[in-house]
């Protein structure tokens, strides 16, 4: 018996995703719930197991396709059985999506609906068949990446004709639909650009001053490229397409700065104390729970603590509404060969030293090992970042929205300190706090930083 791999949904909101790697080939053996596939979405990238145990018999989507959930990725064949259609029959992703007649519910939409965006038409010019009732927005299908898709390029959705599954509007319908924009003027382009030199408009084919006489025909008026295309780099270069985590940290990063009013302040912090803590306790940490003990849990739980006392903190801004939060939901960025992912950890302010570096843990590896779920990434209240760990003295780090603020922990290093009036060896570390000064002012935020310089040096005691 044939079972299909279905596109699962990662997330209430996500309803797309993009295939970015094939674990197993054509013909492999596979066992059930050991790895398959990797997607990627907006929010998370993940593994995904094998729902069946058999014999890959068929891919029908390739990598780097952005598909639709529930559309059908390949076929898992029995141990022994024989794939029923012929070989080199060629099936392709569209049969696969025409496959499931007897499954409406996971049907997209016929091939030939992904037609021109549909452009109104004159009133005179409008037949019988092309009258109908006006598109209410609310009423388009659509996800939240779409969603902010439109409002980014200022689009308006229901001139865009939605491919995916039931009519809804997918990113790739959107990028489609910006493609087939009409190109920015030549007049505005080239006002942007500096005027070549007289050389270079001789090498162009316009006249110049040592020609005979004979004007040369000028070319058919053609539309300007964009802006890009004109200023490219003319030497050796490579091209190489964004990934889709770098994708999502782009445009959340740039979403950040247009939202945020970023402001950073900075403090130093004798460590000394904490790092005879670690000293005298890593070892048995390591023995009774299984991970290292790290100088990362100590900055978390110290900053968890110091969030209670300042509310506004954790909280986010919509429009001129501030919104408190009452957990604190602590986020954790971390490091991947691919990029930057900032899981959280739930409740933090609920945890022990050991729960919350246990927590830090679990997540940061199943984050390097891509298995994190998108609710492991969504509703953070506050982050903390540790570049220090690379070897950075301290660093300006960009708010996660919808949050307030961010920390960011230098490199631990031993510095001479002078102290009452002695030259002293200490470990000290840079800590920089961003904020957003909207709601948060400069005394408050260093305010907050003193606190927090106050309790990291005076941790003296083991805590469990």
């Amino acid at each position: 018996m044939a079972i299909k791999v279905l596109m699962p949904q990662m997330g209430e909101s996500v309803f797309e995703g993009t295939l970015t790697k094939w674990l197993k080939k054509p013909g492999d053996a596979v066992v059930r719930d050991e790895p398959l596939f990797e997607i990627s979405t907006d929010k998370v990238d993940s593994e995904i197991p094998s729902p069946a145990s058999g014999i890959l018999s068929e891919i029908l989507v390739g990598e780097g396709k952005t598909i639709q959930i529930n559309t059908i990725l390949a076929i898992i064949a029995e141990a022994g059985e024989q794939e029923k259609a012929p070989s080199g029959s060629g099936v392709t992703v569209e049969a696969a999506k025409v496959a499931p007649a007897a499954e409406p519910e996971n049907l997209p939409e016929p091939k030939e609906a992904a037609v021109e965006p549909v452009h109104p038409s004159p009133p005179a010019a409008a037949g019988p068949q092309s009258a109908g009732p006006a598109i209410r927005v609310q009423d388009i299908r659509t996800s939240p990446l779409v969603r902010k898709l439109a409002r980014e390029h200022n689009l308006d959705l229901s001139q865009i004709r939605g491919t995916g599954q039931e009519g809804r509007i997918t990113k790739d319908d959107v990028l489609q639909y910006l493609s087939r924009k009409e190109p920015v003027p030549a007049a505005a382009v080239l006002e942007m650009i500096p005027p070549p030199a007289q050389p270079e408009r001789a090498l162009s084919g316009a006249p110049s001053p040592a020609s005979d006489g004979v004007p040369t025909p000028e070319p058919e008026a053609k539309a300007a490229p964009p802006v890009p295309e004109l200023m490219r780099f003319m030497g050796e270069s490579q091209t190489e397409a964004m990934t889709p985590m770098r994708k999502a940290i782009a445009d959340h990063m740039v979403l950040s700065k247009r939202t945020s009013a970023h402001v950073n302040t900075f403090f130093e912090v004798d460590m000394s104390a904490i790092v005879q803590l670690r000293e005298s306790h890593k070892v048995d940490f390591m023995r009774r729970e299984g991970i290292p003990l790290t100088y990362s849990p100590f900055f978390a739980k110290a900053l968890v603590d110091i969030v209670r006392e300042f509310p506004v903190f954790n909280a986010s801004v919509s429009g001129d509404t501030i919104l408190y939060k009452k957990p604190v939901n602590l986020g954790i960025a971390v490091a991947l060969d691919t990029g930057l992912i900032v899981p959280v950890v739930k409740n933090a302010h609920l945890k022990s030293f050991t729960g919350l570096s246990l927590a830090m843990f679990d997540l940061a590896e199943r984050a390097r090992s891509k298995r994190l779920k998108p609710d492991d990434v969504q509703n953070g209240t506050i982050s903390m970042t540790n570049p220090g760990s690379f070897g950075g003295l301290f660093n300006t780090p960009i708010i996660s929205q919808p949050q307030v603020a961010i920390l960011g922990i230098g490199g631990i290093e031993k510095r001479p300190v002078v102290i009452q009036d002695a030259i002293a060896i200490r470990s000290m570390v840079y800590l920089s706090l961003t904020f957003d000064h909207r709601i948060i002012d400069g005394a408050v935020a260093d305010r907050f930083m003193a606190r927090l310089k106050e309790r990291l040096q005076s941790w003296t005691q083991w805590i469990d």
